[in-house]
């Protein structure tokens, strides 16, 4: 029988829904991790800008992506906690055994979670209410508080793909638990920073990739100017130090987990001199059809030397590895992430150059263009980082120490069918639900936006905002300009 469909007749029969239910949920949650972890950093810097330089439209973005951010958190702890349950219902078993070793990282991250819902709380609450540079301080801890959250999930992740810290007692127990060594693990390191620094340019770009579209559409005053140009930069920024992290998290996954790294680059048979391919199939005899080969490659980028030998699968025996099919989609995976991030690459030089050479924007409509994909590529590239993390693990849960049968629940698979099915039911109307109160704030800005255009006026974020009480204006009326600086006009128009 052909080993994939052996493997595939051994497994219990939970567990291909309880995957499918933890792959959806997963896959659908991690869209809105990078504004999450992200956005608040981004505005704060936007935040920055308009106090330092007196600037009412760097004021206005900001206030209204901390709208963005708030609505954002609010429908990511919705996604979240159900992915907390489902660790405790779909994989009983290795919450059960490996719980008191790798569960510190739930715990900081749950601490992480209430602390930034209480600050992004404090920070909505002070556009109206406090001063502006109090106002501000008090939002810095937001980014920090994100990255918190990140640790704590990222050193979990990290312990399942290179766990310690623990010994085995006679029943294969784990006993003398070192939170330590169970925190910051070999992976942890390349796998956090790779995972942050991706979070900063996918937000960059998805935010950036908003206000390119309105300026393909014509709208390019200096509202959509600006609110382009602060996130595009920073994911600009990071762009080329993600390149070279996303070289060191495979060259880690090369020493570390050395069966990972043969499925993501296909190889078959332990050698040097091993060439990379773009793309192709694996087959159970070994051999690679389609895709681009490229002579030696592979060992040059594992090891800087075409003597560099690879592990290949075949030296793990079937049970202990993935599959055909699981090694080619994570080649496949793989190779779209590093290939969208080489596209992004060449975008940010072609901005880069426009601007060291003429001091602005590029003018040319298709580099907005390619700017408004971004956004979507970069969310499609953090997807193909994920799965080619978790099935590159493939068969096991806790890599060499547990298997994800061993750890699946008991409960009928029929039952994990319907329950799927309820997620996706229930997930379509909350994302629905956040993509129609996303237009409806972009329509009311809009509208108030065109309100101030006629009346000559531009209100500042310190005098009103969208959350809270309003000031009271007249029906059609537009709001009364504010001064800047957080205090109201008097009669005379003076604070």
């Amino acid at each position: 029988m052909h080993t994939t469909l052996h493997l595939l007749a051994e497994a219990p029969p939970q567990m291909l829904p309880a995957r499918s239910l933890m792959a959806f949920t997963l896959a659908s949650h991690i869209i809105l991790v990078p504004m999450g972890v992200a956005l608040p950093l981004i505005t704060l810097i936007m935040h920055g800008y308009g106090l330092r330089r007196g600037d009412a439209t760097a004021l206005l973005l900001a206030r209204r992506w901390s709208a963005v951010m708030a609505v954002q958190f609010a429908i990511g702890v919705v996604t979240g906690t159900v992915l907390s349950f489902e660790f405790g219902l779909l994989w009983p078993g290795l919450m059960g055994r490996w719980g008191d070793v790798f569960g510190i990282g739930f715990g900081v991250e749950a601490w992480a979670f209430f602390l930034e819902a209480v600050l992004i709380a404090i920070y909505l609450y002070g556009w109206r209410r406090l001063p502006a540079r109090t106002h501000f301080l008090l939002g810095l801890p937001l980014p920090a508080t994100a990255l918190l959250g990140a640790f704590g999930i990222l050193a979990a992740n990290s312990w399942m793909n290179t766990p310690q810290g623990f010994s085995l007692d006679s029943e294969g127990n784990p006993v003398d638990v070192d939170v330590r060594k169970a925190i910051f693990t070999p992976m942890f390191g390349p796998q956090y920073w790779h995972f942050v620094v991706a979070m900063l340019v996918t937000a960059g770009f998805v935010v950036a990739g908003v206000y390119a579209t309105g300026w393909l559409r014509g709208r390019r005053d200096r509202y959509h100017r600006l609110g382009f140009t602060v996130p595009f930069t920073v994911a600009a920024v990071f762009t080329p130090v993600q390149f070279m992290l996303g070289d060191a998290i495979a060259r880690a996954v090369f020493q570390k987990q050395p069966v990972k790294f043969a499925a993501m680059e296909i190889v078959w048979n332990t050698d040097t001199h091993v060439p990379e391919y773009l793309f192709g199939r694996l087959h159970p005899d070994g051999t690679v059809t389609g895709g681009i080969k490229i002579p030696q490659l592979d060992s040059i980028l594992a090891g800087f030397s075409p003597d560099t030998e690879v592990h290949g699968l075949a030296t793990v025996p079937a049970e202990n590895r993935p599959t055909v099919a699981q090694a080619t989609l994570i080649h496949w995976t793989f190779d779209i992430m590093v290939g969208i991030g080489s596209v992004l690459l060449l975008l940010v030089v072609w901005y880069a150059f426009i601007w060291w050479r003429r001091r602005r924007l590029p003018a040319s409509p298709w580099f907005y263009r390619s700017a408004a994909c971004a956004g979507v590529a970069s969310v499609i590239a953090v997807e193909c980082g994920w799965i080619t993390t978790e099935v590159g693990r493939q068969p096991w849960i806790v890599y060499e120490n547990m298997r994800v049968a061993e750890a699946v629940t008991g409960a009928r698979s029929s039952t994990l069918w319907t329950m799927f099915g309820l997620v996706v039911v229930v997930y379509v109307f909350i994302f629905g639900s956040f993509l129609a109160v996303l237009l409806k704030m972009r329509t009311r800005w809009r509208l108030d936006d065109e309100r101030s255009v006629e009346a000559g006026t531009m209100v500042t974020p310190e005098t009103d905002t969208p959350y809270g009480p309003r000031s009271a204006v007249a029906a059609g009326d537009a709001p009364a300009p504010g001064n800047g600086d957080g205090t109201a006009p008097t009669e005379e128009g003076r604070p």
